[in-house]
């Protein structure tokens, strides 16, 4: 079994990953500096190290006895994203930085990291598959690409075997058995847990009912988180030879906007206040990721349904 350094493990996403992995065996220390995590969202078997990813000498000293690494932490807010660039590019780029060179200087040479399907842009494509040309519309964006980017040189120059995945919309929640880990962000952006929220006098604002799909409304990809962190130890568990892979995860077909809305309607047994506005300038139609790569290199679909991610996500906000 591995030591693994779970970046960004006190998160929606690192803590579920941290918790799988325990469970799996592994031993886990999280690194984390609790600027989005959460303290009790940490698993108390695992060693916890808060701190920044700017602080390289307590990365080295997290990286100590480990010997791979899964990287979840950093900034991940589009909108926030916009409005500070050089935050984005700080954390996410150079933090990113520090880690791998706190890999090298502690001879660990593994790594999967969260990518982004943000670095794809707008796609005119769908589905979008991995060789698909990455033009980011985003600081955000490109922060992930960047990073995609020096994992293929540490790959080349220092002998990492690293894995990027690459993601849309992750959903739904984990039963540890004592709590539930799920999506507690502040603000909300992420449509399922809006759609839970929504209220008569705050209403899901849907931006628009006219694209050119079934039923008027955009549609994206969305996957189960425990699907998702599934896919991240196969990952692991593949890391032998030296090189890069990129490899997308989502749900292979998406759902539009008003599929999640009757799902959630026929979960909660309500309706769903919602609010027409008008198209956002950028917004593509259809955002899904192509998962045949994953299908064959990790052996890896998901098992989970819309239906499952929003009775998650419901369980877990309670």
């Amino acid at each position: 079994m591995s030591h693994v350094l779970v970046t960004g493990g006190a998160g929606y996403i690192g803590s579920i990953a941290a918790f799988q992995l325990l469970e799996a065996g592994h031993d886990v220390t999280i690194f984390d500096d609790l600027s989005t995590g959460h303290l009790e969202s940490i698993d108390s078997r695992a060693r916890f190290v808060e701190a920044s990813l700017l602080d390289i000498s307590k990365l080295r000293g997290a990286m100590s006895g480990c010997d791979s690494v899964m990287h979840f932490g950093g900034k991940s807010l589009v909108g926030e994203s916009v409005a500070k660039p050089e935050l984005y590019m700080q954390i996410n780029v150079e933090g990113s930085r520090n880690v791998l060179d706190a890999m090298k200087s502690e001879g660990v040479s593994r790594i999967v990291f969260s990518s982004s399907a943000a670095t794809y842009g707008e796609p005119s494509a769908a589905p979008i598959s991995e060789d698909y040309e990455a033009l980011p519309t985003n600081p955000y964006g490109v922060t992930k690409l960047r990073v995609d980017e020096l994992l293929s040189e540490r790959a080349t120059v220092d002998g990492f075997a690293a894995t990027s995945l690459r993601y849309f919309n992750v959903a739904g929640a984990l039963n540890t058995g004592s709590k539930w880990l799920g999506e507690f962000h502040n603000p909300e952006t992420h449509l399922i847990p809006k759609v839970l929220q929504a209220t008569v006098s705050n209403p899901l604002k849907v931006f628009g009912n006219d694209w050119p799909t079934p039923d008027g409304t955009c549609i994206r990809d969305y996957v189960h988180v425990v699907d998702l962190i599934e896919a991240h130890i196969t990952a692991l568990g593949q890391l032998v030879n030296p090189g890069h892979c990129i490899i997308n995860l989502g749900s292979g077909s998406g759902y539009s906007v008003q599929e999640v809305i009757s799902a959630a309607e026929k979960i909660l047994g309500r309706s769903i206040p919602t609010e027409i506005d008008s198209r956002r300038a950028g917004d593509p139609a259809v955002l899904v990721a192509s998962i045949e790569k994953a299908q064959k290199e990790l052996n890896w679909s998901p098992t989970r349904s819309l239906e499952s991610m929003i009775q998650d996500s419901h369980k877990a906000a309670r």
